[in-house]
């Protein structure tokens, strides 16, 4: 079982390298990412494997837009620590339930980003492309 903190992040807290950190104001609230946000949770782990792991299960909470009834604020929404922590630790409880099924879709998730990422830079190399091909051919 993944063992982990969840805080506050505070601005200039130092980590050691096992940590995600969460967005939490904004439509985008639940958002993991390496790298701290300015408004966000910190989940502090021991081993990296565990963080990839809660990773992967934040990402997926985040894109099912999980996060979105949990919200509070009428002009910039935002997530309680509170709310966060009950909800994400059920989520984590029952990810555990079945893990070899949460290894498979992990998998799929992983090999999904890297083709959206490939599927991003070929379409800024159509960009560049077409951008030259209708220079030249106004240059005419």
């Amino acid at each position: 079982m993944p063992n982990f903190i969840i805080k506050t992040h505070q601005k200039n807290a130092v980590y050691r390298a096992n940590q995600i950190f969460i967005l939490n104001k904004g439509m985008n609230s639940g958002k993991p990412q390496k790298e701290p946000f300015t408004n966000s949770f910190v989940i502090l782990f021991q081993n990296d494997e565990d963080a990839g792991t809660v990773y992967w299960l934040a990402y997926s909470l985040w894109k099912a837009k999980f996060w979105h009834q949990s919200l509070l604020g009428s002009v910039i929404p935002f997530l309680r620590i509170a709310d966060f922590k009950k909800h994400f630790m059920s989520k984590v409880n029952e990810m555990l339930q079945e893990h070899e099924l949460h290894k498979k879709q992990i998998q799929a998730l992983k090999l999904l980003e890297q083709k959206e990422e490939q599927f991003h830079k070929d379409i800024i190399l159509i960009n560049e492309l077409r951008s030259v091909i209708l220079s030249n051919y106004c240059k005419k």
